[in-house]
């Protein structure tokens, strides 16, 4: 679920679309006073003739042509600000439209604000995607396009864009401008302003009073009253009827407070006409804003039933629609249905229903549970299993001397050996303050685009393996191991349209080249690769070249590099959102794989979650596990406005991923503000300000280091217990000290390890 960029060559240059909010990077002082007096003719805006109330000065047509108006249409098309706009006509193609040239004028490791107002005109023209990009060449004449807000205009009124970008370099030319129409269609733009990011305050911590952790707060959730607080949404009919599981979903057990079996009673829906149908309850006014609720239920269909039938825990709040899980259900058993849900903002009205099969199909429901969940007991639980499963008992033996008794011992872990990485990009890396915090704290990275298909060869035969080839020398250098991401990508959206042109023979012929060129050009390299991303969500190459085209990628990417762990990857495997990527399609998929004979080597679970709820990733982990397989969480992040609930939700996902045995692994999505592609989900602030989520993942690093004094007993020997990792060890006397390092691997029997101590 990673987006691609708009161009194959590299500068320094980082971006967001519809930017996350950040905060202007310390400069030179020189600089930002030279800067800032140039814009502060402007108001401390860098665009000259925003508002083009000097004409057309400073502002010319890309590729076509710019005329000034004060209305069109006879006055209905008149400006939302100021006295002007400006159109772009004679558009032959989509980057045609309007532009300013700002170079000298924009500053390295600041991070600025662009706001647009835009609006199309011509005949054809309804509602289309406009863009705000900012061209830009580096000294040594790299460029890059970057997309810095994107968002659908009209012919009816002005549309403000807004976004955020952060440049690495001072580039030798710079250029945004507003693109994206279809030719023929006019752009209409009234201003264009380009600012300094306006400092975001720092999050308050959110506090729930008296939280009601484990109660649900569904009225009569297993019938025990018949129907009571329960109500038909449409026109159905509900009936209660006997014969549902006595027993509490799975997933929910973990998380609630005391509770008793399940009545086996069940509520039926039927009279069904449309799939939105079903039993519904209000609930507005029992929800605390900031807690973390957990939604679980058991569903089953009636007979009659013909294809698949998905199945919703819906809430509607105050219009918009929540998702609060989902399942297959076609066949006629009863299934777990489980997700979570969060709310920042009072609702006036929030409805729970259970809606999906299609019409005509019965509906039965019982068990339903929504509940805020106890995250603090959870990790407490969590700390436990980690003692377990990541470290182990430890003798340390001395000898060689006489006089070893009662001298002092320090045991420091200076790593721990759980792989944590962090996506990079080749622009990301001209950042120094970027670099310094990943070889800090990460051992693993894998390049965000530099390594996919469409970036390596954007145009067929003309390759660009320059990017990729500097990131792998970087990381040889800097001893970062490292992730393939990807060798195909099954998503039609994200494949090169000269790729999507080509016919079975040659798409295949394409096909085996690619897997050629990239592992024997890296052949050794790369530890892991993707070899096909996200094949339970696209379909491309399998639609065009048969089902065995996936195992023959693998078996062809094994043969070329036998020493790469090649896995899957996919994304909403872990949170029950998706019906398409259920941790049992997942397996299916796998297994049919492996039957063809494709080497999997690894299950990769992206991990793009908002709202994490533990025993419904570690339920999720438990399924996968089943194959024997390593799991990794390839392209981890949380995304929450609120630094704190952000910490939170990062400290679930690496506490779940660290307990659980079959977890290898995390692969962080970034961590640095407006260089990752979802917003709030970032650990340091553009400023370089590690903020409060970074602060929780440095916090869990440091207890995942262990530490021990004491000293030498009468048989020699000192004990510890201690994560698997890297460790020094200090021995003191009265007069001398001696160290020594060691590696605590995993294992199940204490780790002996013998220390010598001549003339000590």
């Amino acid at each position: 679920m990673d987006r691609l960029r708009s161009s194959p060559v590299i500068l320094s240059v980082m971006f967001l679309i519809l930017g996350s909010f950040a905060e202007s990077v310390p400069v030179p002082n020189q600089l930002l006073q030279s800067a800032r007096t140039s814009h502060s003719a402007v108001g401390g805006n860098i665009i000259l003739n925003p508002t083009f109330e000097d004409g057309l000065n400073n502002w010319s047509g890309k590729g076509c042509k710019i005329e000034l108006h004060e209305s069109m249409e006879d006055g209905k098309i008149v400006p939302q600000s100021g006295k002007f706009f400006v159109s772009a006509t004679e558009r032959m193609e989509k980057w045609n439209g309007i532009e300013q040239e700002i170079t000298g004028r924009v500053l390295q490791h600041v991070a600025y604000e662009v706001t647009a107002l835009v609006r199309i005109y011509g005949d054809n023209a309804t509602s289309v995607d406009a863009q705000v990009t900012l061209w830009v060449q580096e000294q040594d004449l790299r460029e890059e396009y970057i997309a810095i807000a994107n968002l659908q205009v009209t012919d009816k009124d002005w549309v403000l864009l807004r976004g955020r970008f952060l440049l690495n370099s001072s580039p030798s030319r710079a250029v945004i401008y507003v693109e994206g129409p279809p030719l023929g269609t006019d752009i209409l733009l009234n201003s264009l302003d380009v600012k300094y990011a306006e400092k975001i305050n720092a999050s308050a911590r959110p506090v729930s009073k008296d939280a009601p952790f484990g109660v649900n707060v569904i009225e009569n959730s297993d019938f025990d009253a018949d129907a009571t607080g329960w109500f038909p949404l449409g026109n159905c009919s509900l009936s209660v009827e006997t014969g549902s599981p006595r027993a509490l979903p799975p997933m929910a057990r973990e998380s609630l407070g005391p509770y008793r079996p399940l009545s086996g009673r069940y509520i039926l829906v039927t009279n069904r006409s449309d799939s939105w149908m079903g039993p519904a309850q209000m609930i507005t006014d029992k929800l605390k804003l900031y807690l973390t609720y957990q939604v679980s239920a058991w569903v089953r269909i009636g007979a009659g039933s013909t294809g698949p039938q998905i199945l919703n825990v819906a809430l509607g709040m105050d219009g918009e629609w929540i998702n609060g899980g989902e399942v297959d259900a076609s066949d006629d058993r009863w299934h777990e249905i489980g997700g979570s849900f969060r709310i920042d903002k009072q609702p006036s009205n929030v409805m729970v229903y259970v809606q999906g099969p299609a019409s005509g199909v019965d509906l039965m429901v019982t068990g339903l549970h929504i509940f805020p969940v106890n995250r603090k007991a959870r990790f407490k639980y969590l700390k436990k299993q980690t003692d377990k499963i990541r470290r182990r008992d430890i003798i340390l033996k001395f000898s060689g001397s006489s006089n070893i008794l009662n001298n002092t011992v320090k045991v420091s872990q200076t790593q721990n050996s759980f792989p944590l990485g962090s996506c990079i990009t080749r622009t990301s890396m001209d950042n120094e303050e970027f670099v310094k915090f990943l070889t800090e704290n990460f051992n693993w990275v894998v390049f965000e685009n530099e390594l996919k298909w469409s970036w390596t060869e954007p145009q067929q035969g003309k390759f660009n393996y320059k990017e990729s080839d500097e990131l792998v020398d970087w990381c040889k250098s800097h001893n970062m191991e490292i992730r393939g991401h990807c060798i195909f990508w099954e998503m039609e959206y994200a494949i090169q349209s000269w790729v999507r042109s080509l016919n079975g023979n040659d798409l295949m012929t394409a096909v085996q080249n690619r897997l050629t060129d990239l592992l024997t050009r890296y052949k050794g390299k790369f530890r892991h690769y993707d070899v096909n991303n996200e094949m339970l969500h696209g379909s491309f190459y399998q639609d065009r070249l048969g089902k065995d085209i996936r195992a023959n990628m693998f078996r062809t990417a094994h043969q070329l590099d036998p020493s790469s762990t090649l896995f899957v990857n996919d994304y909403h495997i872990e949170d029950g959102r998706d019906i398409r990527s259920t941790p049992e399609t997942y397996i299916q998929q796998i297994l049919d794989l492996q039957e063809q004979g494709a080497p999997v080597g690894g299950i990769g679970i992206q991990a793009h979650i908002d709202v994490p709820v533990g025993p419904i990733v570690a339920s999720a982990l438990d399924k996968l596990g089943t194959l024997g397989l390593p799991i990794w969480f390839t392209e981890l992040d949380v995304s929450s406005a609120n630094e704190y609930i952000r910490a939170e939700d990062l400290e679930v996902m690496l506490r779940e991923a660290y307990a659980h045995p079959s977890v290898e692994g995390v692969i962080l999505w970034g961590f640095w503000e407006l260089y990752m592609s979802r917003k709030y989900a970032h650990l340091v602030n553009a400023n370089g300000k590690i903020n409060v989520a970074g602060k929780k993942f440095l916090a869990l690093k440091k207890e995942w280091l262990s530490k021990a004094n004491g000293n030498i007993d009468e048989q020699g020997e000192f004990r510890f217990r201690g994560f698997h990792g890297t460790y020094n060890v200090e021995i003191i006397s009265s007069s001398k000290k001696l160290n020594q390092t060691f590696v605590v691997d995993q294992g199940e029997l204490p780790l002996v390890v013998s220390i010598e101590l001549q003339d000590f």
